[in-house]
């Protein structure tokens, strides 16, 4: 499974920005997709996750009501809002069969990450 994320870049407190992550290669059959973020020095933390068909949807409290994940299909997208610089991170898509491994980080494919800054 291959994982291509975009969409990342240096924007301002309060403003808006929109990750997207395609997966292809052998990825038949339903699954979870999602996004993590990481800062130098700490783990990698779960932000949003989305089963297929976005029957279920989880959010970091940290995110929640700010950010919102989607899919569609093979694509899974994060449309972040009022953004702050503590959101500043290296951003992964990840793909696993589920959103229980997914959010534990179990089986999970990972992409290669987009960098998003937040400028005070």
């Amino acid at each position: 499974v291959q994982l291509q994320a975009s969409g990342g870049g240096l924007v301002q407190v309060g403003d808006s920005l929109r990750l997207s992550c395609v997966a292809s290669g052998r990825t038949s059959g339903t699954y979870a997709m999602g996004w993590f973020r990481q800062v130098p020095g700490k783990e990698r933390e779960f932000v949003a996750a989305a089963s297929w068909g976005s029957r279920q949807i989880f959010y970091a409290v940290s995110v929640k009501g700010r950010f919102t994940i989607s899919r569609d299909n093979a694509m899974v997208y994060l449309q972040m809002n009022s953004l702050k610089p503590e959101d500043t991170a290296l951003y992964y898509c990840a793909i696993a069969d589920n959103t229980t491994m997914l959010r534990r980080k179990l089986r999970t494919y990972w992409g290669q990450g987009t960098q998003v800054t937040v400028s005070s």
